[in-house]
């Protein structure tokens, strides 16, 4: 299978490994697809809220609160993820917390606030962990050279999981809304295949994917939300004299801001501005996400032979474009392009950015450094939204400036990438490696 060559994975790794290690990225996709932007949103600010004025700011504050804690507690977890060699088991219990969460979800009616915030909040924080523990496994199963098209395949195959998941469940919403049902009754049914097809794919990943690394022999953190702190700081400190992987770091709180206004809100774009009506925008959901499935593998390739930085770069120039499109539009077919240029540089931008940190993180603390950088991910995760927010709330409800203001985020991405020295970057990472491999176990 020449898209799919033994020579693009280390000495001894099979590529059924490989296919383990992407179906979490098929499995988890669906959380984000339907929980996040397609159905659970909308659900909790219409149905569980009521429609009330508070339930869009409910709804983000949860997210907030859930990215805060991983920003917090990850970098913790993956430290003693790489001291126990111990990935696969968090990735395990993680994702039984995500499932278990999005099961709870479930639950939620009209008027049942507390309980859909306390499931979002949890399921979105387990998804977060197995997130960042998954994307840890790619340094040890690609060559540094096809780390872009393997980061791909998963990525890619990852948006065939959402399409699956969202595919289903719309399926299930028309024939529901065909025998008269309301809504009270479809959703909780939607987030219970949610948690399903996540559950199911994910063994896969489980009888597949095995844990390569290594127990080290220095004694594990201590345990707690303020160890976790100290953890942090102590990450954050080290994390400094890797500069490249540092200003990696900084970069991706930039553009991932932009990605995550998009994710968020873009169908409330399309709803408030074009007045798309929802079957449109579930549409451009599937839309966007073939596009980014395409983007995703297609360009991983383009990675391997033009470079990290040019590549991400690319990515993040597209994204301006798509930015510009999107403010200028003010029809249906504008947007349409705009949606096909969003889920390419989507796809691709996100799967070339993991490739890239997989790059420069050190082997022997890969998991602690990909906590690091979904840190980063989490504080964007709050920056992009909350400054949509701001800009429409602060301009009468001006969604076109809001957009436009957005693209801010990708230019400063694109400035800020041109800080990282991919040679120099491998170069610290292979001295921290070789330090570590002199000291005594």
């Amino acid at each position: 299978m020449s898209m799919f060559p033994q020579s693009a994975l280390k000495p001894g790794v099979r590529k059924r490994e490989v296919f383990g290690w992407a179906m979490y990225d098929f499995a988890n996709s669906g959380y984000t697809t339907v929980v996040l932007t397609a159905v659970f949103s909308a659900w909790f600010v219409g149905g569980v809220a009521g429609g009330e004025a508070w339930g869009t700011l409910a709804w983000t504050s949860a997210l907030a609160i859930s990215s805060l804690i991983v920003m917090l507690t990850m970098p913790g977890l993956g430290a003693y993820a790489d001291l126990r060699a111990a990935k696969k088991r968090l990735l395990v219990l993680s994702t039984l917390g995500c499932v278990l969460g999005t099961a709870a979800l479930a639950g939620a009616g009209p008027g049942d606030v507390a309980w859909a915030l306390v499931a979002i909040v949890l399921s979105n924080v387990f998804y977060s962990y197995g997130e960042a523990l998954i994307a840890a496994f790619l340094p040890e199963l690609a060559t540094e050279d096809r780390m872009g098209s393997v980061s791909g395949w998963g990525w890619s195959f990852g948006y065939l999981g959402g399409m699956l998941t969202l595919g289903l469940s719309l399926w299930y919403v028309t024939h529901a809304q065909a025998q008269g049902l309301p809504a009270s009754h479809f959703v909780p049914v939607t987030m219970l295949i949610t948690a399903g097809i996540f559950g199911a794919s994910a063994l896969v990943t489980f009888a597949l994917l095995p844990e390569r690394a290594q127990a080290l022999s220095r004694p594990a953190p201590g345990a707690g939300f303020q160890a976790s702190l100290a953890r942090l700081k102590r990450t954050w400190r080290e994390a400094r004299s890797f500069q490249d992987f540092t200003a990696l770091l900084v970069c991706s709180v930039a553009y991932q801001a932009g990605i995550s206004v998009v994710i968020a809100l873009a169908a409330v774009y399309a709803e408030q501005v074009l007045a798309f009506q929802q079957t449109e925008t579930m549409l451009l959901i599937f839309l966007v996400n073939i596009a980014a499935a395409l983007g995703a593998f297609a360009w991983g390739y383009v990675q391997d032979r033009i470079g990290h930085c040019p590549a991400l770069g690319i990515t993040l120039a597209g994204w301006i474009v798509m930015t510009v499109l999107a403010a200028l539009a003010t029809g249906p077919g504008l947007f349409w392009l705009a949606a096909v240029i969003a889920g390419l540089c989507m796809g691709s931008s996100q799967s070339a950015g993991r490739a890239l940190a997989g790059v420069l993180a050190p082997g022997q603390r890969r998991a602690e450094f990909f906590g690091l950088w979904m840190f980063a991910v989490r504080l964007s995760a709050i920056i992009g939204p909350m400054t949509y927010g701001l800009v429409t709330w602060s301009t009468g409800g001006n969604h076109r400036l809001a957009i436009a203001s957005t693209g801010l985020f990708f230019v400063g991405g694109l400035l800020l990438l041109t800080r990282v020295n991919v040679q120099r970057g491998i170069a610290a990472a292979a001295a921290a490696n070789d330090e570590a491999a002199a000291q005594p176990r």
